[in-house]
């Protein structure tokens, strides 16, 4: 009978979980205003990237450059009040001097008879007075120097409200449409101007069975587990990430458990909201019998392949399959690796027929070798 056949094999095979992700921003930031004020300039154009710390949008700062200026000149007039305080206060510490000698002199005198009570009492009120004015300039410069604070607290203020009319990038990213335009006025705090995307890295949100999380968590506890993503149009490309975050509940709706992988990112492969296939790589199985998957039949008495034997006959052996990759399947028992099974044209066999090997059907529009 003509069959085509294969040679069982010894190979080394990963064991991956493939399920359907979804691909998002590692970081989203709407950028709005801290100020109030008219948008007069934009310099970022739609859907590029930006670098962080450049400037995205200007807000007029004319009213801002004049609470600036007001400011400084509070600045000014109080310093001013306060040379004329510390001025005051010196005076008045020379006339509190005088006025306490004096009054000390009319005590001696009034003591003596010299002068009258009404004398001494009237320069004893003299120097309280004096004593009472170096207290009151003191005061001012207190109020003044606390003025002087204020008014440099006012000038960071607008300073920073100055520095704020230039929005720049809060990250490295990719901006979206731009929402309002030049011309419009914009609030501080209020509507975003624009959306950034941080596309490098990248995240791809996937779920598994939550059968599978104690192997997850074991092996990943050694090193991050690898994952790829693999795009529907382009199926033989396989993007490497590696598994960054497995959630701290499983979903009892599903029973599955969420993971997060960070994929570098950096030819902007991938995109955010887009679904691609993950393979979620747990281990590799070394040294294990391969056979093509088209090799294992399913009979009365499980599963079996038909064994080609020196002589060129048949004879069914029962097998038993574990994990299949790339239609390859795994032969736990009742095979060993240099063996040759057959693997196409089983329905015309029965054990002891002789057989005759042919090559493979090539597909449709190959031409055979």
């Amino acid at each position: 009978m003509p069959v085509t056949v294969a040679t069982a094999t010894t190979e080394s095979i990963p064991f991956e979980l493939k399920v359907v992700g979804a691909a998002a921003a590692s970081s989203v930031v709407q950028v709005k205003s801290q100020v109030a004020g008219q948008l007069i300039k934009v310099h970022l154009a739609e859907g590029k990237d930006v670098v962080k710390d450049s400037v995205l949008f200007e807000i007029d700062p004319s009213p801002y450059q004049e609470a600036l200026k007001q400011a400084e000149a509070g600045l000014a007039r109080n310093r001013a009040l306060l040379r004329q305080a510390e001025a005051n206060l010196a005076r008045g510490i020379a006339e509190s001097k005088n006025a306490e000698a004096n009054a000390q002199r009319y005590a001696a005198l009034t003591k003596e008879g010299v002068i009258s009570r009404e004398q001494n009492d009237q320069a004893r009120t003299a120097a309280d007075v004096q004593r009472e004015a170096v207290r009151a300039a003191e005061a001012a410069i207190e109020s003044a120097r606390a003025a002087i604070q204020s008014d440099l607290a006012s000038i960071d203020k607008a300073k920073l409200d100055l520095s704020y009319c230039q929005i720049k990038a809060p990250l490295s990213g990719r901006a979206g449409n731009l929402l309002v335009y030049p011309g419009n006025l914009v609030s501080a705090n209020g509507n975003p101007l624009v959306v950034i995307n941080q596309v490098s890295p990248l995240f791809v949100t996937f779920s598994v069975p939550e059968m599978h999380l104690p192997g997850i968590r074991r092996l990943n506890a050694r090193s991050p587990l690898p994952v790829y993503a693999v795009q529907p149009e382009s199926p033989q490309n396989r993007i490497a990430g590696r598994l960054a975050v497995i959630d701290n509940t499983v979903d009892t709706t599903t029973g599955t458990i969420s993971l997060k992988a960070v994929f570098e990112n950096k030819d902007r492969l991938l995109w955010p909201g887009q679904f691609v296939n993950v393979i979620l790589r747990l281990e590799t199985l070394q040294n294990v019998t391969m056979v093509p998957s088209e090799a294992v039949q399913v009979g009365q008495k499980g599963q079996y392949v038909y064994v080609v034997k020196a002589d060129k006959t048949v004879e069914p052996r029962v097998v038993s399959t574990g994990r299949s990759y790339e239609n390859k399947t795994i032969i736990e028992t009742g095979l060993t690796a240099g063996e040759e099974v057959v693997t196409d044209g089983h329905l015309r066999l029965a054990p002891g027929f002789k057989i005759q090997v042919v090559a493979p059907v090539p597909p449709v529009g190959v031409e055979r070798t």
